[in-house]
């Protein structure tokens, strides 16, 4: 099935997904006086190919504003919650969401394949979000699905150090799930991890927090383009 937000994505110069989170997991204030919308504007002039919302109570989200952002931008759009029910997903949808966060750690297998399916079915891409070997094993089928591995522990609220060796781990695995579009989140505040990130097979990135707080984003972009070239440009021998 064709995806708005997969195809944004993998078609992207710069496959980064741009969140808005109007607080982070201690409780700093991520927006600073700034509208949605600004955020918005700033996150496309820097070339974002999709966003996302953080709707949910933990960071300072609201449905109410995932509503704003879809109403101001073209860009396809993921809810980020813990959703556990179809309502939730015809709230998503009804509110023009491209996708929708399903955690693993949250969700039985059965309960994940089924909302997945019926994601699917109402035009939302699923975004599966995994954090151990034994969830990716345990997947259904992810066709047509987005697999993030959070670089974060969502047991403590994503609070501390992110291990971005969770992403390096475990991308044969998500590989293997059918998924077309394996993604890393969270904890990607270095352009050069990033760089090797998507180098490594990576078909995006998400990034929040890092870009709420950088004064020029610009310059963060700049510097990740620069070092994939630099990664992916044949050596000289001799």
């Amino acid at each position: 099935m064709a995806s708005s937000f997969v195809d944004a994505l993998t078609g992207a110069r710069r496959p980064v997904i741009m969140e808005l989170k109007p607080r982070s997991a201690d409780g700093e204030d991520l927006f600073r006086g700034r509208s949605p919308a600004e955020i918005v504007a700033r996150y496309e002039a820097a070339g974002a190919p999709c966003l996302s919302v953080v709707t949910g109570r933990w960071f300072g989200g609201d449905v109410g504003l995932l509503a704003e952002v879809v109403g101001c931008t073209e860009l396809p759009v993921l809810q980020k919650d813990f959703v556990t029910n179809t309502g939730q997903l015809r709230v998503a949808s009804d509110l023009g969401a491209s996708a929708v966060l399903l955690t693993a750690a949250l969700l039985p297998k059965v309960a994940l394949a089924r909302l997945a399916e019926r994601a699917l079915a109402l035009g939302l891409t699923p975004f599966i979000e995994v954090a151990g070997p034994e969830e990716v094993e345990a997947l259904p089928s992810c066709e047509g699905c987005v697999v993030a591995v959070n670089n974060k522990d969502i047991r403590v609220r994503e609070r501390g150090d992110a291990d971005v060796g969770r992403s390096r781990r475990l991308l044969p695995a998500v590989r293997r799930t059918g998924s077309s579009c394996p993604v890393s989140a969270s904890g990607i505040d270095d352009p050069g991890v990033a760089a090797e990130l998507l180098n490594a097979g990576y078909a995006g990135l998400l990034v929040g927090t890092h870009l709420l707080r950088a004064d020029r984003l610009e310059s963060w972009c700049e510097e990740l383009d620069d070092l994939r070239h630099a990664s992916s440009a044949p050596r000289r021998v001799g």
